[in-house]
């Protein structure tokens, strides 16, 4: 049976779950990039950048340790990289299409092939774990969180930038006619899957709201939980310290 986690239909278990995302963001991985920018009016590019700047203190220790986890093609994996002149950064996802992109957009990437929930990585190796708009995607949200927080470092931060549901009831049901009219139609049209961006926004509508991650992440043994909405609450972005 499945854990509180994605759900693709169809999906009975989690290793078919697992299956599934991951064939399909391989045959949106060629568009994935266009697609983000012209669906979030390019607006995903300032999300980043705002995750960023609120680990910042982080990546200027010297010696510091970064994951970026669900990385995809690594955009935010690479802008860690770029604002730090002293950690070392590394990515990893599951989807080998996605990787391949991301080794792609440099010479001096730190990728490697790996399930979130299984990170072949010692335990308290990293000062920081990240993951951007992939972490509704994992099969298991508490599974997730648990493995998270054993690669990190006693002190370290997960940030988490996910899709949200906007506080606001009228803004909440006009986003949610984009997501369900709009989205799949464009996205399917230029990706050639329309499967895969009817699929993406039906995750967002089952992920926790804001409230609902934060709970989730001091369930699981987060403190100094904390959250800030972007966009009129359409992204949030949770960070959680390991006690």
């Amino acid at each position: 049976m499945l854990a509180q986690g994605t759900t693709p239909a169809g999906a009975d278990t989690e290793q078919q779950a697992a299956a599934w995302v991951r064939g399909m963001f391989g045959r949106i991985a060629p568009r994935y990039d266009l697609l983000n920018h012209l669906l979030s009016m390019n607006i995903d590019r300032y999300w980043r950048a705002r995750t960023v700047s609120s680990v910042a203190p982080i990546l200027e220790k010297p010696g510091a340790k970064v994951l970026d986890v669900c990385c995809g093609t690594g955009d935010l994996t690479l802008a860690l990289n770029s604002r730090s002149q002293s950690a070392t950064v590394f990515g990893s996802d599951f989807c080998h299409p996605m990787l391949e992109k991301a080794n792609g957009k440099t010479a001096h990437g730190r990728w490697f092939e790996a399930d979130a929930l299984q990170l072949p990585i010692a335990g308290a190796s990293f000062d920081l774990v990240t993951t951007a708009f992939g972490f509704r995607n994992l099969t298991n949200y508490s599974g997730g969180l648990g493995e998270v927080r054993r690669i990190l470092k006693p002190g370290g931060t997960i940030a988490i930038l996910e899709f949200s549901t906007p506080p606001n009831p009228l803004l909440a049901e006009l986003y949610g006619f984009y997501s369900r009219s709009i989205l799949p139609a464009i996205g399917g049209m230029i990706s050639g899957s329309k499967d895969a961006y009817t699929y993406l926004p039906e995750s967002v509508r089952k992920f926790p709201d804001a409230d609902g991650l934060a709970d989730q992440m001091r369930d699981a043994g987060y403190v100094n939980v904390r959250f800030e909405r972007m966009t009129l609450g359409i992204v949030a972005l949770h960070l959680g310290d390991r006690s």
